[in-house]
C-alpha cells in the first residue's frame, strides 16, 4: 500500500527527473482493509496483478525480496547476491504479524477469513453462543476489532441466530480515543445498540477451556475468542532498529542521519500501524526524495491525519481526527473523497479509477 502511494506520489512531484523501481516478491497487490468484511459476505480482499498497477503508475518492478541494506555503498542486497544501487531508497516492508493471545483465533487478514467464517457457521448452526473479541496490549489499531465484533452481531441478527453473547474485551481506557471524543461516543453507543458487552482497561492473557483469562485477574467466559495479532518489525540488516524490529526514522523519514533513506509504514517505529498512516508518510517521504532529485517542491516534516472508515454491518461511520483528538468528526457520510478504507492522496483516486475500489468502501 504505501509502496504503491510512493511511487505515485514521486512520480507526480518529480516528473521525469527520476527513474523507479519497485523491489516486491508479490505478483499480485491486495486491497486488505476490506478482509474484515470477507467471512461475513458483505465485502472481499480484491486482488491485481501488481505489475500492471505499477507500470500504470510509472514504474518498474523488479519482483524479488530485499535482504539488507548497504547504507555505505548505496546499494540494496538481494537473497540469490544481486546488488541494486540507488540514489534515493524508500523501505515500505510492512510489519510480521504474531499470536498475542494463546488459544484465541488470530485474525490477521485475508489469510484468517476461511477460519473466522467457519465460527460465524458454528454461530448458524447453534453450536457457539458465546464469542469475545479480545485486542492485546500493545496494538494501537484496534478499529478491526470493533467491526470485527459489530459485523459478527448484525451477523447474528440478520440470520436470526438467536441467545449470541458478544463481548469485547479491550486495553484501551476508551475505545478509538485516537479519533477524538466524539468517535468514543458513538462507538459505546453502537456497541450498546448492538448488544456487544464492553470490557474497558483489561487486558486478554490466554484463552484455554472457554475461559479468556484477564490481567490484572479473572477471566471471561466464552466459548470462542477472536485476537487482534501483535505486529513486529521487519529487522532488515543494515538499518537501524529497536528490539522490536521496527526502523528509527525522523520527523521527515528518514532513516537515522541518511538523507537519502527513508522508512514508511508498519515497518516503522511510528506506534499507529495504519495504512491511511502509511500512505500519509509514504507522500512525506516522495516530497523530499524529489526535492533531492531537483523539482520545485517544499518538503513538510509528517502530520498525521487519522482517518478511519468503521463497517458496523449497517451504515458506516467514518472518522477523522488529528493527534490529541483535535479537530474529531465523525459522520455517515464521507469525510474525505473517494470514501475508500485508504484515504491515500495518490491511491485512492489511482485505484478508484483503474478498479473500482472506491465503490467497496461501505
Amino acid at each position: 500500500m504505501a509502496g504503491l502511494e510512493a511511487v505515485l506520489a514521486l512520480r507526480s512531484l518529480a516528473e521525469n527527473r527520476v527513474s523507479i523501481e519497485l523491489i516486491a516478491p508479490e505478483h499480485d497487490f491486495v486491497y486488505r482493509p476490506l478482509a474484515v468484511a470477507e467471512p461475513f459476505r458483505a465485502g472481499e480482499a480484491r486482488s491485481f496483478p501488481l505489475a500492471r498497477l505499477v507500470e500504470d503508475a510509472g514504474a518498474s518492478l523488479r519482483r524479488d525480496r530485499v535482504a539488507a541494506v548497504d547504507l555505505g555503498g548505496h546499494v540494496v542486497e538481494l537473497p540469490d547476491g544481486g546488488r541494486v544501487e540507488y540514489d534515493a531508497l524508500l523501505v515500505a516492508l510492512g510489519a510480521r504479524p504474531h499470536e498475542a493471545v494463546p488459544g484465541a483465533l488470530t485474525f490477521a487478514g485475508p489469510q484468517s477469513s476461511e477460519a473466522l467464517r467457519a465460527v460465524l457457521d458454528e454461530i448458524l448452526a447453534g453450536q457457539v453462543h458465546r464469542i469475545a473479541f479480545a485486542l492485546p496490549s500493545g496494538v494501537t489499531w484496534s478499529l478491526p476489532l470493533y467491526e470485527l465484533a459489530l459485523l459478527t452481531a448484525n451477523f447474528a441478527v440478520d440470520h436470526m441466530a438467536g441467545g449470541v453473547e458478544i463481548a469485547l474485551v479491550t486495553s484501551e481506557d476508551r475505545p478509538l480515543a485516537l479519533f477524538g471524543e466524539q468517535a468514543t461516543e458513538t462507538i459505546v453507543e453502537l456497541l450498546e445498540e448492538a448488544g456487544v458487552e464492553l470490557y474497558l482497561g483489561t487486558t486478554p492473557v490466554e484463552f484455554a477451556g472457554g475461559e479468556l483469562q484477564i490481567a490484572p485477574g479473572g477471566s471471561i467466559e466464552a466459548e470462542r475468542t477472536v485476537a487482534l495479532p501483535r505486529l513486529e518489525g521487519p529487522r532488515l540488516p543494515g538499518l537501524p532498529c529497536d528490539r522490536d524490529g521496527f526502523i528509527s526514522i525522523d520527523s521527515r523519514c528518514r532513516v537515522s542521519s541518511e538523507v537519502d533513506v527513508f522508512a514508511v509504514g508498519d515497518a516503522t517505529q511510528f506506534p499507529l500501524k495504519q495504512g491511511g498512516i502509511a500512505a500519509e508518510q509514504a507522500d512525506t517521504a516522495a516530497e523530499h526524495i524529489a526535492a533531492l532529485a531537483g523539482a520545485p517542491v517544499e518538503p513538510e516534516p509528517f502530520k498525521p491525519v487519522f482517518r478511519g472508515l468503521l463497517l458496523t454491518g449497517m451504515a458506516a461511520r467514518y472518522l477523522r481526527s488529528e493527534p490529541g483528538g483535535r479537530g474529531s468528526e465523525v459522520d455517515t457520510e464521507a469525510l474525505w473523497w473517494p470514501p475508500a478504507k485508504i484515504s491515500g492522496h495518490y491511491l485512492a483516486p489511482f485505484l478508484a479509477s483503474k478498479l473500482g475500489i472506491a465503490s467497496l468502501s461501505t
